[in-house]
């Protein structure tokens, strides 16, 4: 099994899984899948900066200028374009140890009861939809 998450669906789709109520094996895996998620957050929010350091306008020692806690971005459209393929990067969660894991979450899903409106329901949606495509990737 194989579950591919864009990395702009990171946060809502921790959020959705955070607040569902489990217990025992489910709530071990959800909180695996969970911290796999966050570990990407982070790694993706490095980059955001890192690419808003690169597209900065630096000073004469060659730094980056900050106003008011907000990088000085000349060409934002160019940063908006790196910045959205960082977005549409996929983390791929797959087999060996995260096998087990991964079936768990799906199964969660799958008997989920909670009502979903609104964006959370778009999140569960996708949610579902990736681990339905990645369950013939076995």
């Amino acid at each position: 099994m194989q579950v591919t998450i864009k990395n702009a669906h990171l946060g809502q789709a921790t959020s959705l899984l955070f607040d569902l109520a489990l217990k025992g094996k489910q709530s071990r895996h959800r909180t695996k899948f969970i911290k796999l998620l966050a570990e990407r957050s982070k790694e993706v929010e490095e980059q955001r900066k890192q690419l808003a350091e690169e597209h900065a306008k630096k000073d004469d020692e060659g730094k980056a200028i900050i106003n008011d806690e907000k990088y000085d971005i000349p060409d934002q459209e160019a940063f908006k374009k790196d910045y959205q393929e960082l977005l549409d990067e996929l983390l791929i969660i797959e087999g060996g140890d995260a096998q087990g894991m991964l079936k768990t979450v799906k199964k969660v899903l799958d008997e989920c009861d909670k009502e979903f409106s609104g964006q959370e329901a778009v999140v569960y949606d996708y949610l579902c939809d990736q681990f339905e495509k990645g369950d013939g990737a076995e």
